[in-house]
């Protein structure tokens, strides 16, 4: 038993946050004890795979453990308290952790007062939980998706009881937001605006991880988005599995039909708020996205001039097995009306290789599409089964390793040539840049993104970090651009 007496569990708040600050303050006055009694700094080290909505969740989580006294170190040195926030779309993504904690294995060997914590989708798979139980003695704390914002009644429960601490929820319990934030820029911020997933793709782990849809009330996700502007904070991204969806069930479910609004309804609201000058959001659906939004996106002066689609498959076969609700016709005549509207909108999409029975001319209709679409880029991925899911039980007996393999190629080629073909018809023409960063490769350049996502590097320094200038393009260098500030 730690020797630091247990906090009186009477006067521990039953409602959230004020728990989690009740424990936040508990964690810190530990650590700082240590602290005085070593003489030295505690640090930690986040690592998060996966989606946009992970690393908002890490933002999270780091900002606890800096406000319980923990501070951010370089990947070279061996810190007190290492966090793996995971990911499970693919496999891979598991092996990844698994070869992470292989040699974490060997750091805590020497460094034994190492704290190792797994959070995140993959902690959501009963049989990783268990892997990690039986194999991985040396992690000291395992939980979910739905109980991020417990990380620091977790770290005080292991402190306290110096045993392994194993939280992980079936179903959310409850959403908390009022916690501390630790953003990586300053100037743009991501901002949930609901999670979970209803829509049960026959090839995705998600629903069974994040849980089932639920939106946030509308005046909480404008409150925070006031208070980061207030902030500095002059682009958002609307975060959602399905964003489209955004408003057809609520956390809260006893909101008034009066509050209840459509997510066109939602970039309505945001646009009006003072200091925010673009608006992204990710991911939509196309079987959500409604002409109601569409309208708005084009009457906006703030809605970034992309969009980001994800296909999946060309082929309406391969699309009703992954159960996408929409089929190529139908694909395609949505894209229609947006460029229709949205002339200027820059198309990304997500499409799948090698789904269980894809054929030739299933593949063939994929490719069909991105040449009458014309996506400026796309994330291209092979076929992973994921165990639990529908697709895992479907074979497949007409597709070897080779055949998917060249397919993948071919899909690859034909995707650059049109992202070739559209990036340099953006050279010679001036666009408005958001400076994120210094350019990693080149101290004298920065680089930052337009309106439709596209990254342009440019001469400058640290001091135009967070500012809007106007860039013409110069070159194309295929993933990004060369260009002058006017």
């Amino acid at each position: 038993m730690n020797d630091i007496n247990m906090i009186d569990q009477k006067n521990v708040p039953v409602h959230e946050p004020e728990r989690q600050y009740y424990f936040m303050d508990a964690c810190r006055d530990i650590l700082s004890e240590k602290v005085l009694r070593s003489g030295e700094k505690l640090t930690y080290l986040t690592e998060t795979l996966g989606c946009q909505m992970n690393a908002k969740d890490s933002e999270k989580m780091n900002a606890i453990l800096e406000y319980i006294g923990y501070e951010p170190c370089e990947k070279d040195d061996i810190p007190d308290f290492v966090l793996f926030n995971t990911c499970t779309v693919r496999e891979n993504a598991n092996q990844k952790i698994y070869g992470h904690l292989g040699i974490l294995k060997n750091k805590k060997e020497k460094k034994p007062s190492m704290k190792i914590a797994l959070c995140g989708c993959m902690m959501q798979e009963k049989d990783e939980v268990e892997l990690v139980k039986s194999k991985y003695r040396f992690v000291d704390i395992v939980f979910g998706t739905h109980n991020i914002y417990k990380l620091a009644e977790l770290i005080y429960q292991n402190l306290i009881s110096e045993k392994r601490v194993i939280d992980v929820l079936d179903a959310p319990e409850k959403t908390v937001e009022d916690l501390p934030q630790k953003r990586k820029y300053q100037f743009k911020a991501g901002v949930n605006i609901m999670y979970g997933c209803d829509n049960f793709c026959t090839y995705c782990i998600v629903p069974y991880v994040r849980g089932r849809e639920r939106s946030r009330r509308p005046d909480d996700i404008i409150k925070e988005i006031i208070q980061l502007a207030d902030d500095g904070v002059t682009e958002v991204m609307l975060l959602g599995q399905n964003v489209n969806s955004y408003g057809k069930k609520y956390i809260d479910e006893s909101i008034p039909d009066s509050e209840r609004i459509s997510f066109a309804k939602l970039l309505e609201r945001v646009e009006k708020i003072d200091g925010i000058k673009r608006i992204r959001f990710m991911t939509s659906h196309p079987k959500d996205l409604s002409d109601e939004l569409i309208d708005v996106m084009s009457n906006s002066k703030k809605i970034c001039s992309h969009l980001h689609l994800p296909l999946q498959s060309g082929s309406s076969k391969i699309l009703k097995k992954m159960n996408r609700s929409y089929d190529k016709e139908a694909y395609l005549s949505l894209v229609e009306k947006i460029k229709n509207k949205l002339p200027n909108i820059a198309l990304t999409t997500d499409i799948i290789v090698g789904f269980p029975g894809e054929d030739e001319d299933d593949f063939n209709d994929t490719i069909d599409v991105i040449k009458k679409v014309r996506f400026e880029s796309a994330y291209t991925f092979i076929y992973s089964k994921r165990t639990g899911t529908p697709a895992a039980r479907i074979k497949d007996d007409i597709n070897t390793k080779e055949v998917i393999q060249n397919r993948f190629d071919r899909l690859l080629e034909e995707i650059r040539k049109i992202s070739s073909d559209i990036a340099e018809k953006k050279v010679g023409k001036t666009a408005e840049l958001l400076i994120e960063e210094l350019n990693p490769k080149n101290p004298n350049m920065v680089s930052g993104r337009l309106s439709d996502n596209s990254i342009v590097h440019i001469p400058g320094d640290a001091s135009m970090i967070g500012s809007y200038v106007d860039v013409k393009i110069k070159e194309s260098k295929g993933f990004y651009y060369i260009g002058d500030r006017i």
